[in-house]
């Protein structure tokens, strides 16, 4: 009998250690394969289960303004931004970056390699109406994509049926690039952890307006009592310390680092 209360009481204790807590993060951080990483190491050395919904930024700011979730970790400053001044969070903080690329096919139909700019590539690609696959979901990369076209002075509403929105996530995006051989923007670590590249190449990166930076936030307890905030803020303090900077910078496909950590 001493020996099961014992072993009961060291069961017991460790089960309330354990914390579940759920986060909206973007496709596009999922299909990187960093989660993977990342979610074994936060349970191990902070009792968090991390569940994840995996969605684009617009509508995990949805979840978050509805107290779905706890915490978010998206890629779009201006909504995020918004998000907080709308009092659903308190703040933003940034966590780590990586970069925007232009996919395309290797035979370049569009001459978007060698432009100057982000914006001149995508001029290039209205002019040709070269098929280019949009994520049309209102999510991070499809806000830094319509932000592109703009910046060409293009607005997509006056696009022929070249321009293929697709309403879904990275994976999907690019799977539909992959068959069509068409143009697609996508970030860095989605594209190298990308498995049927078929005839897509890299063909334009480098531009400072392809910046893409990932910032964590909790939701606001105070708009919605009953989120997790204790663990969302233990989560917060991991995803700062050295042991998520290791991981996020040695994290690498092919001798390439896929993520920059940048936290303050």
């Amino acid at each position: 009998m001493k020996l099961w209360a014992t072993l009961c009481l060291i069961v017991c204790a460790g089960a309330a250690v354990a914390q579940d807590m759920r986060v909206a993060v973007t496709t596009s951080f999922h299909n990187s394969g960093l989660s993977d990483v990342l979610l074994p190491a936060i349970a191990e050395q902070t009792g968090i289960n991390v569940q994840l919904l995996v969605v684009g930024t617009g509508q995990a700011l949805r979840l978050g303004e509805a107290g779905d979730v706890d915490a978010l970790l998206v890629h779009s400053k201006a909504a995020e931004e918004a998000f907080v001044a709308a009092g659903f969070a308190r703040y933003r903080r940034e966590i780590m970056y990586n970069d925007f690329v232009l996919i395309g096919p290797a035979n370049d139909p569009a001459g978007i390699h060698g432009s100057p700019t982000a914006a001149a590539a995508f001029l290039r690609i209205s002019q040709a109406k070269a098929p280019f696959v949009s994520r049309g979901d209102e999510s991070g990369t499809h806000k830094k994509e319509l932000g592109l076209w703009g910046a060409a002075d293009l607005e997509t509403e006056a696009f022929g049926s070249w321009y293929r929105p697709v309403g879904a996530g990275m994976g999907a995006a690019l799977n539909t690039a992959s068959g069509m051989g068409a143009y697609v923007l996508a970030d860095r670590a989605s594209w190298l952890n990308f498995g049927n590249k078929a005839d897509l190449d890299l063909l334009f990166a480098g531009d400072p307006a392809l910046f893409n930076q990932y910032a964590y936030l909790p939701v606001n307890p105070q708009r919605h009592p009953h989120v997790q905030h204790d663990a969302a803020q233990r989560l917060e303090t991991w995803l700062v310390s050295a042991s998520a900077q290791k991981l996020i910078d040695g994290y690498a496909i092919e001798g390439e680092r896929l993520f920059t950590f940048n936290a303050r």
